[in-house]
């Protein structure tokens, strides 16, 4: 049994913990625990809201969600030995939703993917897509399937969508510059281009006084990945992965959260995993001087594990860098492309019974391949979208008979 380092009741908010979690990055969050190289160690999750949605009907607890306090964050967990220069090797052994906890938070039995509204952040088809959904997912062992997404059911590759290492405050200073100039190209713009520091709803551990201001002051928010790791959300930091972090500060300051039971590449819909609570085990090790041997400069590198569901029938869903809205082409866009490509499946699934926004939560929870297949047949960059056809009771594939279209129910929509 590994060491539980970071213990989490989820009957409480991580603010009210025995030793609470942080929710920006920051080098001077104080560290929770020490831990040694070699060691494996548990680290307890809350759910990255702090508990804010809900296992009901209605789509107005996404609708008004307070990403203020987000994301709910384990540790800092301190390394002996881990200098800047040096790579954290972190290997992910096992994790899952909360065990043997049925509940009212998410990862007690059941988990969510929610559409965010497009005045809250929105998601990657925000512009056909600006109000708020959600579907509620509930747990089998390794497999789920959801009430309001009838006709589908699936294994999660069940991964954390963020984990990462401390920023030195040389590197953060570089962050809030860089982000704060993309800001300024269009302050009033909605959804934001990013996320300034933000003192509201600031946690920073066991952080007080004069530490605790400044880490609003000048704390990263958690929103995206950077040069730390971050929120990858990649769908393969599953069981068996083996990942590799720089270090930036003494002792490496390893932390994070927002467990998945599930998700789609690209995580299209913003929470479009399947988001809970729970566990994750690893065993830590270093790399000396890492950083320089294997010209690991910026981000981190992985190798994932191979204990992921093999599905070996697809539909496949292209898109291209075209505008089709305006008719617009675009030169070499991968992001326009992909869009295209998920907006494709949409229409295909609503054929079926399933409305846009239904389907569009499906993309965001399923274990759909995104690959980007051509980027130098300009002007069209080309990428696809891979949707397992197994993952249905009915058979999607394309025939002369036509679809068959059901009574799909309904998402949980906002008033």
């Amino acid at each position: 049994m590994p060491d539980v380092v970071f213990s989490v009741d989820q009957a409480r908010s991580m603010r009210d913990q025995v030793v609470p979690g942080h929710n920006r990055w920051h080098p001077d969050i104080p560290p929770a625990v020490t831990v040694k190289p070699g060691q494996s160690i548990r680290v307890e999750c809350r759910e990255w809201t702090d508990g804010q949605i809900g296992n009901n009907d209605s789509a107005n607890d996404v609708r008004d969600v307070d990403l203020s306090h987000a994301h709910m964050l384990s540790g800092p967990i301190y390394v002996e030995g881990a200098q800047p220069g040096d790579l954290l090797v972190v290997d992910i052994l096992d994790l899952g939703p909360v065990p043997q906890e049925v509940g009212d938070i998410p990862g007690q039995g059941w988990g969510y993917t929610g559409i965010f509204a497009k005045a809250n952040g929105g998601g990657f088809l925000t512009d056909y897509f600006p109000d708020a959904y959600k579907a509620i997912w509930d747990f089998s062992g390794q497999r789920c399937s959801s009430r309001h997404l009838p006709g589908v059911e699936f294994t999660g590759i069940t991964h954390p969508g963020l984990f990462g290492t401390a920023p030195s405050p040389e590197l953060l200073a570089r962050w809030n510059s860089r982000e704060r100039a993309l800001i300024d190209t269009a302050p009033d713009r909605v959804p934001a281009l990013a996320l300034p520091p933000l003192e509201e709803s600031v946690l920073g551990g066991t952080a007080t006084g004069e530490t605790l201001s400044a880490i609003g002051r000048d704390g990263a928010r958690t929103v995206p990945a950077r040069e730390n790791g971050g929120n990858h959300d990649i769908k393969n930091f599953t069981r068996g992965s083996r990942v590799f972090y720089p270090v930036h500060v003494p002792g490496a300051l390893f932390s994070g959260g927002d467990l998945h039971f599930s998700q789609g590449d690209g995580e299209i819909t913003f929470c479009g995993a399947i988001e809970m609570g729970g566990f994750i085990d690893f065993h830590v090790d270093l790399i000396k001087g890492g950083m320089e041997t294997y010209g690991v400069t910026t981000n981190p590198i992985f190798m994932p594990g191979n204990v992921e569901p093999r599905y070996s029938e697809f539909v496949t869903f292209i898109g291209i860098g075209v505008d089709h809205d305006t008719d617009t082409q675009l030169y070499n866009d991968a992001t326009v492309a992909y869009r295209n490509a998920c907006m494709n499946a949409v229409t295909y699934l609503q054929k079926f019974g399933y409305s846009g926004p239904q389907a569009y939560l499906l993309l965001g929870a399923a274990p759909i391949e995104g690959r980007v297949s051509g980027v130098v047949d300009i002007p069209n960059a080309c990428c696809s979208l891979y949707l397992p056809t197994a993952i249905f009771d009915f058979d999607i594939r394309p025939s002369s008979s036509g679809p068959v279209k059901a009574d799909r129910g309904s998402c949980a929509v906002s008033s």
